[in-house]
């Protein structure tokens, strides 16, 4: 029995013989009528499908159907950027922190030792002094990413492949492994505000978390960590920065091949397949250990799908009531490292404050662009998607109350640690926070159009007493919605 091997089986595939490329993009499900789908994260796109099996597609290739949600970001000079240079522009930049012999020898493919350090002389330090430091709950992973040059998930995940053994436990080609996780970086869209290499690498830590806590550290195997760990990497893999509502009435073909379910999902698990086959990074292992090690990554990252969020709840909460968890079986071991994949997807509101603010104004703003591009279409806007009904703390405090607050009360049920109670802690007080700030931008907004209203009225009285009410009250309201237009 090979190294991969596992007792349990998700279902049985084969992979396809002779395989094409093709190129393709993705979304997700979404309930509108479950309240806790409408406080739903934005799930992405990527590469790879099959007829039969797995098929990986060729990469920097994205054709879309009615809406190219690529205007999204569109900025000037850079709307047209040529698919022929793609690869080696991307590659240069990904490793211009890089001394240019290490990146070099690495596009060339040298079988040589790669030296661990790989950061320029300047930053090396400090990244270094934060990476021993990589286990605690108020890492900061955006000074972490300016300090590797937005390389953090490339440099974190190596790094905690490394921390783990894994490397030689695997026997894992070090020149395939750099490949494999600078073309997952590549992936992720640097565009998105949100579901991009960042927030990656944030939840790859967060994993690292968990995966530490004294339940799962004393049960889980080398073949769990590793699994862990490429699924929090590869969890959002491409994506879009849309969400499924939007690719279903914008009849994106993904949403019929996936029939509305799971289908970012699905893409972003396939994706990550196509990069594991691409870089041949588990060719050396057996074909059933490389099969299964797909199979399970796939089980991860499809329980991120926010819309069966109940249903993963509930089964924990069964669990939990009935203290019939035992980590020394494998399919027990698995559902543990699908709730903290899921904790670790949506761990933001338990970050301390500054942290936890940056990443809701993010998410909220990619929510917003979405519904930008949605009124430009004359499209329906998605719930939480339109920026003059929303605000950053409503969204915030619905995700809490209906998503996270449940989700992290039965995880502290099943790891009663510090850490737990520090998440919880947290999230309390960046409730209370965003709350409060509720409040206060509230009379303050009022204040200000009272005021506006009073000024335009007295302008408008010299200039025709008789309609002064009504041209001052209507100037006062049209310029501010005038200078929010995208």
């Amino acid at each position: 029995m090979g190294l991969l091997c596992r007792p349990h089986q998700f279902w049985a595939y084969q992979p396809v013989a002779g395989t094409h490329y093709v190129a393709r993009r993705g979304a997700i499900s979404y309930d509108s009528s479950d309240q806790t789908a409408l406080y739903i994260r934005m799930l992405g796109d990527v590469r790879v499908r099959s007829q039969v099996g797995f098929e990986p597609e060729r990469r920097s290739s994205h054709p879309y159907l009615c809406i190219d949600f690529r205007t999204l970001h569109t900025r000037l000079g850079c709307g047209s950027a040529s698919a022929a240079s793609g690869p080696e522009r991307r590659v240069h930049r990904l490793l211009s922190f890089q001394r240019y012999l290490h990146s070099s020898r690495l596009l060339r493919g040298v079988p040589q030792q790669i030296p661990l350090h790989i950061l320029d002389e300047d930053y090396t330090g400090q990244a270094r002094c934060m990476l021993e430091k990589v286990g605690n709950w108020n890492f900061d992973i955006f000074r972490f990413d300016r300090l590797t040059n937005g390389n953090s998930l490339i440099t974190l995940t190596f790094h905690l492949l490394n921390q783990y053994g894994l490397v030689e436990l695997f026997q894992l080609d070090m020149v395939k492994l750099w490949r494999f996780l600078v073309m997952v970086q590549e992936d992720y869209h640097s565009d998105n505000p949100y579901h991009n290499a960042v927030h990656a690498a944030d939840v790859t830590q967060a994993m690292y978390c968990y995966l530490r806590e004294p339940m799962l550290a004393k049960s889980l195997t080398s073949y769990d960590i590793l699994l862990g760990l490429l699924a929090a990497a590869t969890h959002d893999l491409g994506h879009p920065g849309v969400n499924q509502p939007f690719l279903i009435k914008t009849d994106h073909y993904l949403a019929t091949l996936y029939r509305n379910t799971s289908v970012l999902e699905n893409h972003h698990w396939k994706s990550a397949v196509g990069l594991l086959r691409e870089t041949g990074l588990f060719s050396h292992l057996p074909a059933e250990d490389s099969l299964n090690m797909e199979r399970e990554l796939g089980s991860l990252i499809l329980a991120t799908d926010i819309s069966r969020q109940n249903e993963y709840l509930s089964r924990f909460r069964m669990h939990l009531d009935q203290d019939n968890l035992c980590l020394s079986n494998a399919s027990h071991r698995h559902f543990i490292l699908q709730m903290a994949l899921k904790c670790a997807d949506i761990c933001n509101p338990c970050r301390p404050w500054e942290q936890s603010k940056q990443w809701s104004e993010k998410v909220t703003e990619e929510f917003f662009q979405q519904g930008d591009i949605e009124k430009k279409h004359k499209l329906e806007v998605s719930p939480l998607c339109d920026r003059e009904m929303n605000t950053v703390g409503n969204i915030q405090i619905g995700f809490m109350t209906y998503v996270a607050e449940p989700l992290f009360a039965e995880w502290a049920r099943f790891s009663d640690t510090r850490l737990s109670q520090t998440m919880l802690g947290h999230m309390g007080l960046n409730k209370a926070s965003w709350g409060g700030l509720q409040q206060e931008q509230t009379p303050v907004s009022e204040e200000a159009e009272a005021s506006i209203a009073s000024a335009g009225d007295a302008a408008a009285a010299r200039r025709d007493a008789n309609t002064a009410t009504v041209a001052g009250g209507t100037s006062s309201k049209e310029i501010p919605q005038g200078s929010r237009e995208s």
